[in-house]
């Protein structure tokens, strides 16, 4: 049986029923759309600041082993460069304030803006597991590894 929390959804915006709740949209769906909550459409001019839109609700996680991920879909970013102005948003589980969505558009300056009509989905919320470690401070590790300090492709290219 798969893990689910209850996680309380507050309705901000009620046209989000009418424009539809956040629901996942196939039966193996990793996440939820988030819909822009505008009063009309907004155009993300080409290499301008990001903006923020808000989504027409907030939740309370209250699991703190469980935190919501905003992420880009991959067909607004790929086809038409709207990308999240931050890459990934990050709800933690005890923030309780309306989730807003960091747009930008990435296309080269110059190109026609990118139009947002209130209602659409511009981003994905997926929940994931949060490990919270307890740190032990060492002057050494406990053991060497074959790779040690190696980074920034140090196990090759290829």
């Amino acid at each position: 049986m798969p893990h689910q929390p209850t996680i309380e959804l507050k309705v901000l915006d009620p046209r989000l029923e009418a424009w539809g709740m956040p629901a996942y949209q196939s039966d193996m769906a990793a996440a939820i759309d988030l819909r822009a909550a505008i009063d009309a459409p907004l155009a993300i001019e080409a290499g301008s600041p990001a903006v923020l839109v808000p989504s027409g609700l907030s939740l309370f996680i209250r699991d703190p082993f469980v935190a919501a991920m905003i992420l880009p879909r991959s067909g607004l970013g790929h086809k038409q460069g709207l990308v999240l102005g931050n890459s990934t948003g990050l709800i933690d589980a005890d923030y309780l304030g309306p989730i807003l969505v960091s747009v930008w558009n990435r296309n080269a300056a110059g190109t026609a803006p990118i139009a947002i009509q209130p209602g659409d989905r511009i981003a994905q919320m997926m929940f994931v597991p949060v490990v919270r470690p307890r740190f032990e401070v060492v002057a050494e590790f406990s053991t060497e590894t074959a790779r040690g300090a190696g980074g920034f492709g140090s196990t090759g290219g290829k």
